[in-house]
């Protein structure tokens, strides 16, 4: 058609503008598919000259980069201890991690560790159940301390780097740093008894213990151990009788100690606890350096003893944590931040009455002391699945003080607790249950599909709009996150070392020892992924 001829135009279109698919109707070409244009992304200093022309986000741009917003498909970026420094949307650097097994809520608590580590924040696992962060920190050239039956011990009498601290400090600062200690040490061991009995220990003992431990540190040349604690109260020193009451009668203290005394002996004698906390510290924990407490070798089945253990080691984390602040503030030691992981939340408060407020009072002043905390369960239903009701409220309090509350998958029954404690709005529910679907059957490979839900997480801070998220893995993070690895073994059933190549694609570098966690090298060098299965390729 040359420039003078001109198409005709229909009568009926003169005047009019066409959809944004087209015109409608026969012939005018209207589509009914648009296909998604082409998307960069760059930084700001690469594509400031596109100014006014690239838009912002609702979605805040501050803090670890977690993922892609499911709905806006922008960048979300998001981490308790950035949002609570850097952007003040909470008022609290702490967040609680809720969702069904399965569906990531190791896998964004590790790249929010991950992330907080570049800012030179220090990530700290006190209990590692399964493993899920082992590699993560030895990624990170932090600190594994292994404990179990066998694996290593903790003396929760153990104060540490209390005892050095204190004589570099002076004043207040000294006596703080002291008392601390004592009563650090105090809750563990009452805690440790609450759950060899089910229940506390009676005022009377707690006070009976108080002074013990007194009169222990005055008599003890060295870090005593919780058999040095049972001989205080079987010599009954007049001190320890004194706040007994046994009104100058040796026959009456015997019978007001003999539960208590019952008790300790069960505790360094191998009883249901095992030996663990009965023998000094084997491996101290450095607080310069990323640190995990793995704690995987002990078996579900335990369940006393893995709440035990988890008690400790959150006790003893929080207490080195206190010890490096009371350093910092007098300037001896430079000021560190720490994100500190509880994770398997659940394990330990179900294990006795009397333990909510044990973990209540480790929690509250992670604020005053620099510390960022992930605290991690199942559902609301294992807070609240306590006996007393005391307890349910205390529980479901450490979700109501959380800074923020991330959820994955969760069954419609959750919905009434959990709105009780986290607004949400029906159209968030329905988020959240229809995350939580079983995955679905591919008939091409014969194989399932990924649950629906694995990844995907709301984010919520009080009562504003929650985000969702979809936590996508890097190549190189996919080995630090293969939380089947036992299931990745060859032919003689030995688990192998998994690692993804830049293109995507994965290689077997090396074997496990079923005896030994060292890595040996590969049962073949051209052996690949198939070694999952036992098939060569």
């Amino acid at each position: 058609m040359s420039k003078k001829e001109k198409k005709p135009v229909d009568p009926s279109r003169r005047g009019k503008r066409p959809m944004p698919r087209g015109w409608p109707g026969p012939g005018g070409g209207y589509s009914t598919y648009l296909q998604a244009p082409a998307e960069w992304r760059g930084t700001t200093v690469q594509v400031c000259g596109m100014w006014p022309f690239g838009a912002g986000t609702g979605s805040p741009m501050v803090g670890v980069p977690i993922g892609r917003n499911i709905l806006s498909g922008a960048t979300m970026c998001c981490d308790p201890i950035s949002w609570f420094m850097r952007a003040k949307l909470i008022s609290n650097p702490s967040m609680f991690v809720l969702g069904k097994p399965g569906l990531g809520k190791s896998t964004i608590t590790r790249r929010m560790a991950l992330g907080l580590a570049g800012y030179g924040v220090m990530p700290l696992v006190l209990g590692d159940l399964k493993p899920d962060y082992k590699d993560l920190i030895e990624a990170l050239g932090g600190q594994v301390i292994q404990l179990g039956r066998g694996r290593g011990h903790l003396n929760v009498l153990d104060p540490g780097e209390s005892r050095e601290a204190a004589l570099r400090l002076t004043g207040k600062a000294r006596e703080a740093i002291q008392a601390d200690a004592h009563g650090r040490r105090q809750t563990m061991v009452s805690a440790l008894i609450s759950i060899m009995r089910s229940q506390p220990p009676n005022d009377r003992e707690e006070t009976i213990l108080d002074e013990a431990l007194k009169v222990l540190d005055e008599r003890f040349q060295g870090t005593p151990v919780l058999r040095d604690l049972l001989q205080v109260v079987q010599d009954a020193p007049d001190r320890v009788r004194n706040v007994a009451l046994d009104r100058g009668s040796l026959d009456r203290y015997r019978q007001i100690t003999e539960g208590l005394e019952a008790s300790l002996i069960g505790l360094v004698g191998g009883g249901r606890l095992g030996e663990i906390f009965s023998e000094q510290t084997d491996n101290p924990m450095q607080m310069d350096r990323p640190v995990v407490f793995d704690v995987s070798n002990i078996d579900d089945s335990e369940t006393n003893l893995q709440a035990a253990v988890l008690l400790a080691c959150w006790s003893y984390g929080f207490g080195a944590v206190a010890v490096a602040q009371a350093l910092a503030d007098a300037g001896l030691e430079p000021r560190r931040h720490y994100f500190v992981i509880l994770d398997e939340l659940w394990r330990v408060l179900r294990a006795g009455r009397g333990l909510v407020d044990r973990v209540d009072a480790l929690t509250r002043l992670n604020r005053q002391r620099g510390v960022g905390m992930a605290m991690i369960s199942h559902t609301m239903s294992d807070l609240l699945a306590l006996e007393a009701p005391e307890d349910r409220m205390k529980a479901k309090g450490f979700v109501e003080r959380s800074g923020m509350v991330i959820c994955g998958g969760l069954p419609r029954a959750e919905m009434d607790n959990l709105t009780e404690v986290v607004p949400m709005s029906q159209e968030e529910q329905n988020m959240l249950i229809g995350w939580q679907d079983p995955p679905a059957w591919d008939p091409a490979t014969g194989q399932e599909t990924a649950p629906p839900g694995r990844g995907n997480f709301l984010v919520k801070v009080g009562g504003r709009p929650g985000i969702p998220v979809h936590v996508g893995l890097t190549s190189v993070e996919r080995e630090i996150n293969d939380t089947n690895k036992l299931w990745t073994t060859g032919d003689d059933g030995k688990p192998l070392k998994v690692e993804v190549a830049p293109d995507g694609t994965e290689e077997v570098v090396g074997q496990y020892s079923l005896d030994d966690p060292a890595l040996l090298p590969p049962p073949d060098p051209t052996t690949r992924l198939a070694a999952r299965t036992g098939v060569d390729e």
